[in-house]
């Protein structure tokens, strides 16, 4: 009788199937029925597919196109800015000076230089759509850690991490699928973030760095950056079947204010001896400075007086 080898069940070893197989409804549209083939086996996966594209298309196919244009859009939302904040005008559109893009127009040079952009681009997709990875060694990794769920690795692989933070969550697989989710997130976003810009632009006709918080110094961005990360350090906003939006305590937030509060008394039995002689320093400077305005004022008034006796007894001479 055959044994199996009881790792293929370790997630730090492969990436396990069927994370969503209890959930009826999808995670990112809970008024759909999950799409039967977005199980959460795949990075990124929260079960939305309204058009049912996964049912008829590719897989492999779609998570690559996905990942390709992730890349692009968060080049391109960070190009689009810093273009119409630094770039030179002569490489702008029009006379506010707008980014060249489809919606927003071109003038020659820039089409020349966004068509052979483009044209390097394509030339790339041409040359690797039909590319082996697993004789590379990321390729080899990401070979060992779907192999429980399919033979052609992970989509969007080019053996390419240079600086070694593939492995920031952990050399595992669960690790790699992590930095992977964080990667599809992000991808999203952008993409989401350079259709905005480009709608902006051409229904306003002005760039998106103008008169825009996010891209100028001030201190309310900031402020909120710390506001967000302050409140999902201790809640969560949740949806049920009943309400959206309800705001709960998480329970690593509730041992969080433990801790702050335990460590507050700790702080403040232990300097109370500091805390009662700063008081009483406080207390010392306090009479000090209340005896020195006594003193002040009543040389203030003596020296008042005495000027105001010597103005009269003159004008009383005369």
């Amino acid at each position: 009788e055959p044994t199996i080898d009881p790792s293929i069940f370790d997630p730090k070893k492969r990436v396990q199937t069927g994370r969503y197989d209890e959930r009826e409804m999808s995670i990112a549209v809970p008024f759909l029925k999950r799409p039967s083939k977005l199980d959460g086996t795949h990075a990124g996966d929260v079960g939305f597919d309204p058009l049912g594209l996964s049912e008829n298309l590719d897989m492999y196919t779609m998570m690559e196109a996905e990942i390709r244009h992730s890349r692009l859009a968060m080049l391109a939302v960070v190009g689009w800015p810093l273009a119409e904040l630094m770039g030179p005008n002569w490489m702008l559109h029009g006379a506010n000076n707008l980014s060249p893009s489809v919606m927003n127009g071109f003038d020659p040079l820039s089409f020349l230089a966004v068509a052979g952009i483009f044209g390097g681009f394509g030339y790339f997709e041409y040359k690797t759509s039909l590319r082996r990875v697993d004789d590379k060694a990321l390729g080899k990794k990401h070979t060992e850690d779907m192999a429980n769920v399919w033979k052609y690795g992970v989509p969007g692989d080019y053996n390419f991490d240079p600086l070694n933070l593939y492995n920031a969550f952990g050399d595992s697989a669960d690790g790699r699928k992590a930095m992977r989710e964080l990667e599809v997130a992000h991808g999203r976003a952008a993409m989401g973030g350079i259709t905005s810009f480009a709608i902006w632009e051409a229904l306003t006709g002005h760039q998106i760095v103008e008169n825009n918080l996010l891209f100028h110094p001030n201190a309310v961005v900031p402020a909120l950056a710390v506001a967000y990360l302050a409140f999902g350090f201790f809640y969560e906003v949740e949806n049920d079947d009943q309400y959206l939006g309800q705001v709960k305590l998480t329970s690593e937030g509730a041992t969080r204010i433990e801790g702050i509060k335990r460590k507050a008394a700790l702080a403040a039995s232990e300097n109370s001896e500091l805390i009662e002689q700063g008081m009483d320093i406080a207390g010392k400077v306090a009479q000090i400075a209340g005896d020195t305005f006594s003193d002040l004022k009543v040389k203030y008034e003596s020296a008042t007086e005495d000027y105001t006796k010597s103005v009269m007894s003159k004008n009383y001479e005369k």
